[in-house]
């Protein structure tokens, strides 16, 4: 179970390093998409506090479903147009806090088979509720990893 333990401080110590990241991005540069079809800094972290209730809806299908089935999420047209500039960052911020704090203590208490659960992907080959969260992990460092790409980004012209 160590493996689920260094998952779950990952996930619980997540905020903490993406939150002042995405404050340290210079408001004149914060909305800003380096290229067309690219998202700024701001619909990043936009789109993190969006992701833990969708990986919740999921735990809580595959625990309760005798043969769960997962589908692939994909962005909406909305999104890649910049729908999500629309959004208040610091309300989406605080919301992240709490829903992770909230889903870090629902992974606390989950047992071991709960963790080897197992469900239907629709792009992978095998799925459980750990590579569910291994993957929500990747995912928010990948998208952590723009953000910061962005902050540093030399060039803006």
């Amino acid at each position: 179970m160590n493996e689920v333990a260094s998952l779950i401080s990952a996930l619980e110590a997540s905020p903490g390093v993406i939150i002042p990241m995405i404050r340290e991005v210079p408001l004149q540069i914060l909305k800003r998409r380096p290229s067309p079809g690219k998202w700024s800094a701001y619909e990043h972290a936009i789109h993190l506090s969006q992701s833990d209730a969708v990986f919740r809806s999921r735990l809580d299908m595959i625990l309760s479903t005798p043969e769960p089935v997962i589908k692939t999420i994909y962005n909406s047209a909305e999104d890649e147009a910049g729908a999500m500039l629309d959004i208040d960052l610091d309300e989406s911020l605080d919301r992240y806090v709490r829903e992770r704090a909230s889903l870090v203590e629902m992974l606390k208490r989950l047992s071991p088979d709960e963790w080897q659960k197992t469900a239907v992907h629709e792009a992978f080959d095998h799925y459980s509720v750990f590579i569910m969260f291994r993957h929500l992990l990747n995912h928010e460092m990948l998208h952590a990893y723009r953000i910061e790409e962005l902050l540093l980004k030399k060039d803006w012209d």
